[in-house]
């Protein structure tokens, strides 16, 4: 698989598979690229899927962090020079999550609207505070909440600035470190299983390492700083998309309110919503032949 060169020298791996037409599909934190290979398969001789790993994660976790910038931006960065790098224009964009923050922020500063043929936006507000201007970011009315969780995590990971992987932590603030995290599964309410699988890390360190979703607690700072400090409102960019867009939104999400989610896709003005009633964050795990299914029908219409 291909790596490309970034504007600060770091080496980023891409995943590229399929051929025909050229689908630029940018991940949720957490996710890496062949993650989605079972989701696009029967796309696979139509269109050519262009899948970069993000820095911290697969193939890009050696990748270094950026000085002076936040991973939304930084990740706009990688994937302008990769645009350009590739000559893309009049392409497909698929964006999920964070993937879709990334996006949306490449519409707003760096006209990336014009360039987009289509665009696929899956489960994502388009401003992650909660305030008197916007009721719907992330957790909606419990944003307050799940700050004052973010500044802990944050204060508590500044700590240890020092130490680069989550086993290296001692016993003590390890576990600590578990005890924050299981906070954040709790406070999404919807996940039964998570909330187990943590209890069960803290009586066997040994999990420890593996429970959070991110294994460099550099990394780690990095993410949490990002949502902790993240301010930005893409609503009019996102609303100015004039390619056909289609949004993914998850009926159950705890973590982006429905209500945002469709009342942003009606200020389109050539947008659908495909709704999944059975899911929340995640409808690739909850709703996983629907989910791919619905990516099928979105790429055959750009056809």
């Amino acid at each position: 698989m291909p790596r490309y060169t970034m504007s600060d020298g770091e080496s980023l791996f891409v995943r590229e598979i399929g051929q025909g037409e050229p689908v630029l599909v940018l991940s949720g934190l957490g996710m890496q690229s062949w993650q989605w290979i079972p989701f696009l398969f029967p796309n696979f001789q139509n269109h050519q899927f262009i899948i970069p790993d993000w820095r911290g994660f697969g193939g890009s976790k050696r990748c270094k962090i950026p000085q002076n910038m936040d991973a939304i931006q930084s990740h706009w960065n990688d994937i302008s020079c990769l645009i350009e790098q590739l000559n893309l224009d009049n392409f497909i964009l698929i964006g999920y999550s964070m993937g879709a923050t990334t996006a949306m922020h490449g519409m707003r500063y760096s006209d990336l609207g014009s360039k987009l043929k289509a665009y696929l936006h899956i489960d994502q507000t388009p401003k992650i505070p909660t305030d008197d201007t916007w009721d719907y970011g992330l957790f909606g009315n419990k944003y307050i909440k799940f700050k004052r969780l973010l500044k802990k995590l944050s204060e508590f990971l500044h700590q240890y600035s020092d130490v680069q992987f989550v086993e290296d932590l001692p016993s003590e603030p390890r576990h600590k470190l578990v005890n924050l995290w299981l906070d954040f599964i709790k406070l999404q309410g919807s996940n039964k299983i998570s909330p187990f699988l943590f209890k069960l890390a803290l009586k066997q360190p040994k999990l420890q390492k593996h429970i959070l979703p991110i294994h460099r607690l550099d990394y780690l700072t990095w993410y949490i700083d990002n949502y902790l400090n993240h301010d930005e409102d893409y609503r009019q960019a996102i609303a100015e998309l004039d390619c056909p867009t289609t949004f993914f939104i998850g009926q159950q999400s705890t973590l982006y309110p429905v209500q945002g989610q469709k009342q942003i896709a009606l200020s389109l003005k050539n947008a659908k919503s495909i709704i999944f009633k059975r899911s929340g964050h995640t409808p690739l795990l909850t709703e996983p032949v629907k989910f791919s299914r619905e990516i099928q029908h979105f790429l055959e219409k750009t056809i």
